[in-house]
């Protein structure tokens, strides 16, 4: 019997913004691309634009054969686990599209996989010469597409499995692509004490980071591509990290991220779990939307757990809306107590505690004054707290929504790092970072104090 898969993406730059999609339906026997559809929608959010993508696959395969059997091959993870029923669809603006695409066919006639970003190349391809057509005031033309497709030149060394409609042209369609919007370099971390006092333990230090590792950390950031194996289902089996055995089975991997700023962040002021609790400002919630977009792009997030507190409760609340998820709220993750020193800048509490702070620098052991959380109590809080959710999320992939000390110390736990550690790591509001925990108990960490969400 003829198969089809359907290859399908969708972009906004600026998101919402002006926005297109690419959808191209492959022979699954051959790899064959039959046919290639794409159209710039105005503005649009992407995840509006993947779904417009998801439609018009659909449709062109249909208009081939409606009863051949169609594999759908997306990397949006939220699209993907929508169709497939495994997620909520909670926007109101989702709805209606995930039922229209829900309709093409007959139940069990498409199945869905998601695939990393890079075997998706000819969709984000064609999505991208939509939104190029649109700004110049123009649709898509098909025949201006193949026609600069076919003046660049071409690797005709297959770069996939058939089927993938990459082999023969990776190179010309990745030139092509030029990457999605969205997706500059995050700034050099500054050195120096910065960002929420309490939030931000950094005394010393410079840390700076290229354009290249960042764009590393980023692709680390993401699942790896699966291996040539695959389940009972026919699901892709995601693979391990570099240094692990295929055979531990995949990592149990925490994305962490840093709540949006407050108002006590720009003027550097402890805010640990024994204050006001502020919520976010303005800036704040603006950063949360931010990660919001840049995770639902990525697409790999599973779950969502959070500190108790006000800040991190809300900016989960910004991300889950977005991926359509629940929010799991687990104490362990909260942020020290830092007793007296609440509300104050680092200036502040050197002038009234000059001793009490020179002690807390020097010992992990100190207290900070008025019967504080010390760094060393916290590391056992989070070191707990960690192992509880290692084991109750194997396997799968975590957005920890917590603060800088909580995120520090999974970093320096991960690293076996000494606890003075702490003061020598950079890490901004609304940041995100990334530590990957395997069965054997080995830790990785993938990704520290990404901003690159933040700007554009």
């Amino acid at each position: 019997m003829r198969e089809f898969i359907v290859e399908a993406d969708g972009g906004s730059r600026g998101n919402p913004g002006p926005a297109g999609y690419g959808s191209v339906v492959i022979d699954a026997a051959t790899g064959e691309t039959l046919v290639e559809r794409a159209e710039y929608i105005g503005i649009a959010t992407n995840n509006v634009a993947e779904y417009r993508g998801l439609l018009a696959g659909l449709r062109a395969a249909r208009e081939l054969d409606p009863a051949a059997p169609v594999r759908v091959r997306m990397d949006s993870k939220l699209v993907v686990e929508q169709m497939s029923g495994r997620w909520k669809i909670k926007h109101p603006g989702m709805k209606p599209l995930a039922a229209e695409a829900a309709g093409i066919y007959p139940p069990g006639q498409v199945t869905y996989e998601w695939i990393p970003r890079e075997h998706n190349k000819h969709a984000d391809r064609l999505a991208n010469e939509a939104m190029d057509a649109g700004k110049r005031g123009e649709q898509w033309d098909a025949g201006a597409s193949m026609a600069a497709l076919n003046a660049a030149p071409v690797d005709r060394t297959p770069s996939g499995p058939p089927g993938d409609a990459r082999a023969g042209a990776a190179k010309a369609r990745e030139a092509l692509a030029g990457g999605r919007a969205g997706s500059a370099p995050a700034p050099a971390s500054a050195g120096g004490y910065t960002g929420d006092t309490a939030d931000t333990a950094t005394v010393t230090g410079t840390a700076t980071t290229s354009d290249a590792d960042r764009r590393a950390a980023r692709t680390l950031a993401s699942p790896s591509p699966a291996p040539a194996s695959a389940s009972a289902s026919g699901q892709a089996q995601p693979s391990v990290g570099w240094g692990a055995a295929p055979d531990l089975g995949a990592p149990a991997t925490f994305v962490l991220l840093r709540h949006g700023e407050t108002p006590l962040t720009p003027e550097k002021r402890f805010s640990g779990s024994g204050g006001s609790d502020p919520a976010l400002s303005a800036v704040g919630r603006e950063q949360a939307e931010r990660v919001a977009d840049a995770l639902a792009r990525r697409g790999t997030v599973q779950h969502i757990v959070a500190s108790p507190l006000a800040r991190t409760r809300e900016t989960a609340a910004a991300v889950a809306a977005r991926l359509g998820l629940e929010v799991t709220v687990d104490d362990g993750l909260r942020e020290t107590d830092f007793g007296a020193w609440e509300g104050l800048t680092f200036g502040e509490v050197r002038e009234r505690y000059p001793d009490d702070l020179n002690a807390w620098l020097a010992d992990p052991e100190a207290e900070p004054t008025g019967g504080g959380e010390s760094f060393a109590a916290t590391a056992v809080r989070i070191a707990a707290a960690r192992d509880k959710l290692v084991a109750a999320y194997a396997g799968r992939t975590v957005l920890l929504v917590t603060h800088v000390t909580p995120i520090k110390t999974l970093v320096r736990l991960a690293l076996g790092a000494p606890p003075e550690s702490l003061f020598r790591m950079e890490l901004s509001a609304a940041s995100l970072s990334v530590v990957a925990y395997y069965a054997d108990g080995n830790a990785s960490v993938r990704l520290l104090n990404d901003t690159s969400h933040l700007r554009g």
